[in-house]
């Protein structure tokens, strides 16, 4: 996560200097022009390339596949088409690379390797929850099949006599409310 902290701050200041760089040179409603131009044309792409990635989401699930695309695909077409609504020539350049299919596809592979990467050194953890008594959904224990380990976010319970006990009297007072 630090590795990405300074462009995360540095990328609003080189935004404005490219941005008064184009002003200076065609001026400043030409420049504020192009600045909603892309807003718009951002999000119509966005919106015709993720309802693309859904449809054939759906048409992969209909046909029982698993989806080429996944998730991810989504995912990274949501943060292009967030990149070109905003305003700046560097995040126009990023939301674009998402926003096309081979690219994007590019991308995905990036964050795919990094996540199995993480998964395997054991700085992601994968915890399950459920109770109740529906098995496999969302209040039944997780499936026996599960390729995660049944992990409990609870503490562990702390038997009596294993810690310091206090010995303590209560009274209920009346007319105190």
């Amino acid at each position: 996560m630090s590795r990405f902290l300074l462009p995360l701050v540095l990328l609003p200041f080189v935004e404005l200097y490219l941005l008064s760089l184009i002003a200076r040179e065609v001026g400043v409603v030409p420049m504020l022009a192009l600045v909603l131009l892309s807003g718009v044309i951002g999000a119509s792409l966005a919106r015709r390339e993720g309802l693309r990635v859904l449809r054939r989401w759906q048409e992969s699930v209909a046909q029982r596949r698993v989806p080429e695309e996944g998730l991810l695909g989504g995912v990274l077409v949501l943060a292009g088409g967030l990149l070109l609504v905003l305003p700046g020539v560097v995040s126009d350049v990023l939301g674009l690379l998402l926003l096309l299919p081979p690219t994007r596809r590019i991308v995905a592979g990036w964050v795919r390797r990094g996540v199995e990467r993480r998964m395997a050194s054991g700085s992601i953890r994968v915890t399950t929850f459920s109770t109740g008594p529906f098995p496999g959904g969302p209040f039944g224990p997780p499936p026996v099949d599960s390729p995660f380990p049944p992990e409990s976010p609870r503490q562990p319970r702390i038997e009596r006599g294993a810690g310091p006990e206090v010995d303590a009297e209560f009274t209920e007072e009346k007319g105190r409310e």
